[in-house]
């Protein structure tokens, strides 16, 4: 699993103010939950965040950010930014502040039963 560390530590430091914070290996990097519910997540080289579907199209306008693509399935309301679109802490809070925005209202995703 492939993820940088230096740019997880960022966003580490980014959430150090949060309460229920728990880290995650998944998506091929490290997801962080806030209260029980993806809220952002590192990979090699972009942050995924779950923000408000309302503010989705107005987000992927931006330079370095795309919609969640998996399985061939469009996300709205999931984002994946460029890491070269986040060198300095305000540009990394910004999104991390929309995603915790969001989270606060978010339901979380109901688990599967087995």
């Amino acid at each position: 699993m492939a993820y940088n560390e230096q740019f997880t530590d960022r966003l580490r430091e980014a959430l150090q103010h949060v309460q229920g914070v728990e880290e995650k290996k998944m998506f091929r990097g490290i997801t962080f939950m806030v209260n029980g519910k993806m809220c952002v997540s590192v990979g090699d080289d972009e942050l995924m965040c779950r923000i408000d579907p309302a503010l989705h199209e107005e987000a992927v306008e931006k330079n370095g950010v795309r919609t969640l693509v998996m399985k061939g399935r469009e996300y709205k309301g999931f984002v994946c930014i460029q890491e070269d679109e986040l060198k300095t802490k305000k540009q990394l809070n910004y999104w991390v502040s929309l995603a915790l925005d969001y989270n606060a209202r978010a339901k979380a995703t109901k688990k599967k039963k087995k």
